[in-house]
């Protein structure tokens, strides 16, 4: 346990930090799934489930959660998962 006051102070954001990036990251692979699922099981709102998928990517790059790189990636990734997944 730290004792010194800044420390303190900085162990508590950082708990908060994690905390709220878990829940982000969660969320990421949560929506990513369901547009996956979608496209597999040749859902009508496959493009809504992508689309949203992609938004909530493209805010963990905003609060800083992401880098945008990865996002990049993994919107790339993804995208073209799904187009593989709706053409077979």
């Amino acid at each position: 346990m730290a004792n010194i006051k800044s420390q303190i102070k900085r162990n508590r954001q950082n708990e908060k930090r994690r905390l709220r990036n878990r829940q982000v990251n969660a969320e990421i692979r949560t929506r990513t799934r369901t547009a996956l699922e979608a496209a597999e099981s040749g859902a009508e709102d496959t493009e809504e489930k992508l689309r949203l998928a992609i938004k909530r990517i493209d805010k963990a790059v905003s609060k800083g959660t992401m880098h945008k790189n990865t996002a990049a990636r993994t919107k790339s990734r993804l995208t073209r998962r799904v187009r593989e997944l709706q053409a077979s």
